[in-house]
């Protein structure tokens, strides 16, 4: 049986995962590990960054000051920029078809919330790359609350 990896060690597989365009068997074959190792290990660093850190870095911050902000730069009455991404993903087996988008590549999509100085307000990711993003914005809690005007 195999000792357990350090988290040292996981931080490094995710965090080369994340930067480099090396497939899975690359970084398995990088790192001495399995390639099914670093699926596992990169989806368990993603969630505990989500988890610990996210709460951190995306902070609502000071509405009035957001909107002053836009306006100086001529986007008046604006409390945010949004928009979303197709982070590249291995397909799962069960569900292939949901995860490609409109480019032809398998993908989630990220959708994120930035102030006038490029602060994330709100971030939503997960949703597969299929899925249009009016839809994903439409499902979000961001959504609900710009609905309800709890947002701003």
């Amino acid at each position: 049986m195999r000792a357990a990896l350090t988290v040292e060690k996981r931080v490094a597989i995710a965090i080369w995962k994340l930067t480099t365009p090396d497939c899975y068997r690359s970084v398995a074959n990088q790192f001495g590990v399995g390639k099914s190792t670093v699926g596992i290990v990169l989806m368990q660093v993603c969630k505990a960054i989500n988890r610990i850190l996210l709460r951190r870095t995306v902070t609502p911050g000071n509405v009035q000051d957001i909107v002053a902000g836009f306006e100086q730069m001529g986007f008046p009455n604006c409390g945010g920029a949004i928009d979303g991404t197709h982070i590249p993903i291995l397909a799962p087996p069960h569900l292939a078809s949901e995860y490609i988008n409109r480019k032809g590549y398998f993908s989630m999509v990220l959708q994120a919330l930035v102030d006038h100085r490029g602060r994330f307000i709100d971030i939503n990711a997960g949703w597969p790359g299929k899925v249009h993003d009016a839809r994903i914005f439409r499902n979000t809690a961001l959504f609900r609350k710009i609905q309800s005007g709890t947002f701003f």
